[in-house]
């Protein structure tokens, strides 16, 4: 559209600026047909007049495609002025003609050879916007020549086209080696050629981050340098944008670009100021703060930033948004030009508050006072907004400079004198925050505070005067009839106001318990049982609890110390902001959000941060290297941090899988232990010794690419790549989801003794194991909390695969279907591995057994405890929540035993600190029983020796995400109690581990 328009203003200075209108003012019926008529003339004249028709119905919205042969027609003349409008119909048709289009093929290839610069140069660029894949092969030919071409017009031009042809077929232009032509131009010696280049690269480059397009290095810095003093002004803010991609090699080759650059900061365009400051914010970074040039360069920084603001007030608002992250980062640079963010009298609102803003980050003690002069006026202006924030602002600056906190609190004062009330209320509010930043100082106002009680409707302001009566209740008389005229209308308050109230009367009883206990039950039963809101509900809660059960502790958590409030609330986060100076000039600084916030399907855009400052050797280009390099550098971790831990729960997309959705890959569901938790490998734990034997295997069904030394670095745990559908096949393939056809003889058979000085002597035969301990199904969800349905529940891992075992009870009185069930993410990637199998519909009390199978490919969060899995189970009646706790003995995978070389050096290898020892009390089996019992739940023992009547098992476990633990079970005979002593890399799930060797030995 921009290309349309200013051919259309080119085409105007043709013809007579007095007579264009007459083609937008034709009424006749049958237009169409004279037009075709007139386009097929012969005379040179009567063609240009229907072309000129033919655009001006374009332009008002009317369909002319029908033209589009007898149009095209006109393109074969020397008539520059029709040329360019035969053209501009080209631009505008040719997508829906795409067909027609590539008669003007030829004209085009013609064109590009035209002895007339302005006729090549029109027709590269038109060729650009001609967005139909089917001709953009053609037009190759022509774009080589055009950027290879005698004129700079032309070269510059056809720089263009590059970047618009590589968005059209980015294949096209890299197979052509037009990227190679285009880095050539930045050598140019025409600077606007070097301006275009360099747009272009750079478009190119933020749709294809990874590309590194523009190679930029030491001397291509200086061509773009030289080129920037006779750009034009559009030419200079792209490469200014260039340079603020580079990252200089040290502080001197800052400092001389920074030294090229300044000369900008004095140009008439605010575009190009705004691109040289964000260079030289940048740049500042690597300069030494004792070199005596940065301090020169702060200096020079101030007045073109104040010039900005003589502009008109569209203008001033961008520059004052850019102005305040500029001044977070670096207030110095403007600290002695306060006088200019002063407000008049004319300025619209928006400008207004945004100078305010800025005021308050330049408050210092030196110019204190006058800002407060200027505050106490703005208090008793008309506009309310303005009004509020400008009483805002002296409270802001009575906790930014302490030594103006008194002048502020009596301005606050004569403000509250005016009983003007929005600035009453908002006085108030202040007040509170100053007396959270000074405690014990100001609290002699608080009698004026109170005066003014009753003109409070605004919820912000009562919260904040009754949070004023509750932690200064023992110096108001009569605090509990204040806090008693706010109960009245208890429930038609707003829920800030209600905690508000709910605290201040229960710090009141504790400070004066005598006289407000009558109170203090009225307000517990409000919120507690007369309240819909669960927040004040649970805050009701917690403090009757507290109050009848510990006095003492509630006095000392309610009435608690407060940490003092910070100067800045409201400042931007620090790699926020410096993401946010990397774009200044551009909409982000106006937005004061990353582009990725706003750019919709932005898949170019890139986090850019500023650099470390001089000496830390850090760089800002790449941020993907950055990130790989913190991957590969920390140590993986056996589970990710927990975040939070309700996680995605209530935004579950509960709608039933499709049975027939792509099963989990077990290539992507790589789970946790894929990382190498034992170093490089298990065979590499008897360093120079001769290659231990594997790691017994399934050898019955499909391996699964899962072993622990086979992947270097720790897997994506992206939903899309571990989750896959919901409703995968139950049938998993390969992986830990597969059952196993039969268990592997070396499960069974009895290890020989000898090796490794008979510490593995395994006198004692194993017999064959019992099955897999489960425990008894308890109440998951019981019918009061799910509107009838209730749910019993246990886990159990049959033939290797994990299944949870259900029983679905219906207590309500209407029948119950479209069942479906989803889990939260959980430490170790617990998902269903197809949907949950409620054939018929569940009648009034009915019940029905249903076994859900589970994989572990889905994503992972540490959990509190361990083995937690918050689950949501959804039915035509609504969506209930739950908690539950999986035995972790359901994840001990089949392949847990360990050969005994490797089982030894792991044993060595991993550090004494990760060992943890537990008592087993009350186990009345031998050590050959105990053994049988656990290898049932996929605990084997490797080895077993007998020293002074004690024995001891030698066992190893494997967790499904390739977490191993080994373990030394000492079993006394005649004595009940069994000491069990657990090593892992991991010892986070040493408990777990220890619970489930209790539960299974025990039942």
């Amino acid at each position: 559209m921009q290309e349309w328009a200013n051919q259309l203003c080119e085409n105007r200075q043709f013809g007579s600026k007095m007579t264009d209108s007459k083609y937008f003012t034709t009424t006749k019926k049958g237009e169409i047909f004279e037009l075709k008529a007139e386009l097929n003339s012969d005379k040179k004249e009567k063609k240009k007049e229907a072309v000129k028709k033919v655009i001006a119905s374009m332009t008002v919205g009317k369909d002319v495609s029908a033209l589009f042969p007898d149009v095209v027609n006109c393109m074969q003349t020397d008539n520059l002025e029709l040329k360019k409008l035969v053209y501009l119909y080209l631009m505008n048709y040719a997508k829906s003609q795409p067909d027609m289009a590539i008669m003007a093929v030829n004209t085009f290839v013609k064109d590009c050879e035209d002895p007339n610069p302005l006729i090549r140069a029109l027709a590269v660029r038109t060729m650009g916007c001609i967005r139909v894949d089917k001709i953009t092969e053609y037009l190759c030919e022509p774009l080589r020549k055009c950027l290879k071409d005698e004129d700079p017009y032309v070269r510059k031009t056809a720089a263009v086209c590059v970047a618009k042809l590589h968005d059209i077929n980015a294949q096209l232009v890299e197979d052509q080696g037009f990227l190679d032509t285009l880095k050539d131009l930045i050598s140019d010696s025409n600077p606007m050629v070097v301006a275009n280049a360099v747009a272009a690269l750079s478009e190119i480059a933020e749709s294809h981050p990874n590309s590194n397009l523009l190679d930029l290095n030491p001397q291509t810095i200086n061509k773009l340098l030289t080129a920037l003093n006779e750009c034009t002004e559009w030419g200079q803010i792209f490469i200014l944008d260039c340079l603020a991609n580079y990252t200089p090699r040290d502080d001197r080759e800052s400092q001389s670009i920074c030294e090229r650059v300044t000369p900008r900061l004095s140009h008439a365009n605010s575009a190009v100021v705004l691109s040289a400051v964000k260079v030289l914010m940048k740049f500042m970074e690597m300069l030494p703060k004792d070199l005596d040039y940065y301090g020169t360069l702060l200096k020079k920084l101030a007045p073109p930033l104040v010039t900005l603001l003589s502009a008109e007030p569209e203008l001033q608002y961008v520059a004052l948004r850019n102005i305040n992250l500029i001044v977070q980062r670096r207030p110095e640079i403007l600290k002695h030009e306060m006088k200019v963010f002063f407000v008049k009298y004319n300025d619209p609102i928006y400008v207004k508050l945004e100078k305010l803003d800025i005021m308050i980050r330049l408050a210092s003690q030196a110019n204190i006072a006058q800002v407060l002069a200027e505050l106490k006026e703005y208090a008793t202006e008309v506009d309310v907004d303005f009004v509020r924030k400008a009483v805002r602002a002296i409270g802001r600056c009575a906790i930014k400079v302490e030594q103006s906190a008194e002048r502020c609190v009596s301005t606050l004062l004569d403000l509250i004198q005016t009983k003007v009330n929005y600035v009453v209320q908002e006085a108030i509010v202040v007040i509170k925050d100053i007396f959270r930043k000074y405690p014990n100082k100001y609290e002699s106002v608080i009698a004026t505070l109170c005066e003014n009680l009753d003109s409070l409707d605004e919820p912000e302001a009562r919260a904040a005067m009754i949070w004023i009566v509750g932690e200064y209740a023992e110096r108001i008389d009569n605090a509990d009839e204040l806090l008693e005229s706010f109960l009245e209308g208890f429930h038609d308050e707003s829920t800030q106001v209600q905690l508000q109230l709910l605290t201040a009367i229960v710090k009141l009883f504790l400070k004066k318990p005598t006289e407000t206990q009558e109170l203090v039950q009225q307000v517990l039963s409000l919120a507690t049982q007369d309240s819909d809101n669960p927040d004040l509900r649970d805050r009701g809660y917690i403090y009757w609890r507290l109050l009848s059960t510990d006095p003492v502790a509630a006095k000392e958590v309610v009435l608690a110390e407060k940490p003092l409030i910070s100067e800045e609330t409201d400042l931007i986060e620090p790699t926020l902001l410096e993401e946010l100076i990397c774009h200044i000039g551009t909409l982000a600084s106006v937005y004061h959000k990353p582009p990725s916030a706003f750019v919709e399907g932005s898949r170019g855009v890139q986090h850019k941060r500023l650099p470390g400052s001089a000496g830390s050797g850090e760089s800002v280009e790449s941020p993907d290297a950055g990130s790989a390099a913190g991957v590969s550098d920390a140590p993986p971790a056996v589970i990710p941090s927990q975040g939070d831990l309700l996680g995605d729960l209530l935004n579950l997309d509960l709608t039933p899988p499709s049975a027939t959705g792509p099963p989990p890959a077990a290539t992507s569901g790589m789970q946790m232990g894929a990382m190498d938790l034992l170093g490089g490998g298990l065979d590499s734990l008897m360093g120079d010794e001769s290659e231990p034997p594997p790691i017994p295997l399934r050898t019955d069904t499909p391996q699964s690419p899962q072993l622990p030394h086979q992947s270097p670095s720790p897997p994506d745990y992206s939903p899309t790549e571990l989750g896959g559908d919901l409703g995968g096949s139950p049938a998993m393939g390969a992986g830990f989801g597969a059952p196993p056809a039969a268990m592997p003889a070396s499960f069974n058979a009895p290890v020989s003794s000898g090796g490794l000085d008979d510490l593995f002597d395994l006198g004692g035969g194993v017999g064959m194991p019992m099955g897999a301990y489960s425990p008894p199904k308890a109440i998951w969800l019981p019918a009061m909390k799910a509107k009838g349905l209730e749910i019993l529940g246990t886990f159990a891992r049959r033939a290797g695969v994990i299944q949870m075992e259900m029983t679905l009870t219906n207590k309500a009185m209407s029948v119950m279907t479209d069942f479906a069930i989803q889990f939260n993410k959980n430490s170790f990637g617990l998902t269903p591995a197809g949907p949950l199998q409620v054939l018929t519909p569940l009648s009034p009390n009915q019940s029905i057994e249903v076994a859900l199978p589970l994989n572990t490919v889905g994503p992972v969060m540490k959990m509190d405890p361990l083995n937690n899995l918050q689950v949501a189970v959804k039915n035509n009646i609504d969506v209930f929540y739950f908690s539950c706790q999986y035995p972790i003995s359901m994840l001990f995978v089949e392949d847990g035993k360990m050969e005994r070389q490797v089982f030894l050096a792991t044993w060595k290898d991993i550090p004494n600190d990760n060992e943890t020892q537990f008592q087993i009390k009350d186990c009345h089996l031998s050590s050959d029983a105990a053994s049988n019992k656990l290898q049932g739940s996929s605990i084997f023992t490797i080895a077993k020796r007998t020293v002074d009547g004690q024995d001891m098992l030698y066992q190893s476990i494997k967790l499904t995400n390739g977490i191993w633990v080994l373990a030394e079970l000492r079993v006394q005979a005649g004595n009940p109690n069994y000491t069990v002593s657990l090593k892992c890399r991991a010892p986070e799930v040493s408990q777990c581990v220890f619970q489930s060797y209790e539960a299974v030995l025990k039942n």
